[in-house]
């Protein structure tokens, strides 16, 4: 099982998802306090890991998903759901990805 676990940003909310290959599918968990996110894992519950690391033909259905569910575009949720699916299937080693935002006058 791989576990990532988001932490959103401004918004405060943490997600955690739970990865776990079954056959050719992965079975995720997403528990998240964020109501946009709820909505989004009640629909991804069996992907194909396949479909989910590149954009094309119909591309993710995590981001077809996240374009109806999540009220903003920035939110990093997607992105890790689909870093987790990866990872679980064995197409991509488990790392830590981060996003360093600062502000200056330069």
């Amino acid at each position: 099982m791989t576990k990532a676990k988001i932490a959103a940003g401004i918004c405060g909310f943490t997600t955690v998802v739970k990865a776990r290959m079954e056959g050719s599918a992965c079975i995720l968990s997403i528990e998240s306090e964020c109501e946009a996110i709820q909505r989004l894992a009640s629909e991804l519950t069996r992907l194909d890991p396949f479909q989910e690391f590149t954009f094309r033909g119909t591309g993710p259905l995590t981001y077809q998903a996240a374009a109806r569910d999540c009220k903003h575009a920035a939110c990093p949720v997607p992105v890790g759901i689909i870093k987790a699916v990866e990872v679980e299937a064995g197409l991509a080693l488990p790392a830590d990805v981060t996003i360093k935002l600062s502000k200056s006058d330069e």
